[in-house]
């Protein structure tokens, strides 16, 4: 199973892709304490595991799981998060519009601006209203590099997350991105989507009219 790693000044970045829905998985580690965020448990728990496991060499320190994040409710996004819980002992969070959907009890309920903090990292959830009612996308601002946008299903390459032909969600999901996201942070962005490969902002920038026009 191919693995992405992005390194940036304080955290390793590594990904990979599970399920017949290439769903991505997607796991921080801070390289001065060890401490981890896991964003997205989708599915297949050994390869989690490996992941977990493969990420030890991302820092000095013991690396240690302490918090799984979900940026949305949806069922291919959650199907390995009770067994990971389970096996590692690891607290959860998600968007508060969403928590209750979730097959755990979730520790931290999240609104928009929220900070979540693992070891002596930072990462902001940003909520974008519309693929589901409380979707996260969580931000991590390298000191020394571009900001890594987690969207979830809310922003992929080419257009925004499915809203169920619904006009009401994904003008205010459109808006959410434009707003919170494409106003808020620089072209070099880079954007890590729920499915499929990255992107940056700057590449999607030119194409937001284009997706309002077309309505999806």
């Amino acid at each position: 199973m191919d693995t992405l790693i992005h390194s940036t000044l304080d955290v390793t970045i590594r990904s990979i892709s599970v399920s017949e829905m290439n769903n991505n998985v997607y796991l921080l580690t801070s390289k001065s304490t060890g401490a981890q965020l896991l964003i997205d448990a989708a599915d297949d728990l050994p390869a989690i595991q490996q992941l977990l496991q493969d990420a030890a060499a991302d820092t000095a320190e013991p690396a240690k799981l302490v918090r799984i994040a979900t940026t949305h409710q949806h069922w291919d996004h959650v199907r390995a998060l009770a067994e990971l819980v389970e096996v590692t002992g690891a607290t959860t969070s998600a968007g508060a519009d969403d928590a209750d959907a979730l097959p755990v009890p979730v520790d931290v309920r999240l609104g928009h601006g929220d900070v979540e903090r693992f070891g002596d990292v930072e990462i902001r959830a940003i909520h974008l209203r519309g693929h589901t009612p409380g979707s996260i996308a969580f931000v991590y601002q390298d000191p020394e590099g571009p900001a890594h946008i987690f969207s979830g299903d809310s922003l992929f390459p080419g257009g925004v997350g499915n809203t169920q032909n619904d006009p009401a969600r994904f003008t205010s999901l459109l808006n959410d991105v434009s707003e919170r996201l494409f106003d808020a942070y620089p072209d070099q962005t880079l954007v890590h989507p729920g499915h499929g490969l990255p992107t940056t902002l700057g590449a999607e920038r030119p194409h937001l009219e284009e997706w309002r026009a077309r309505g999806w």
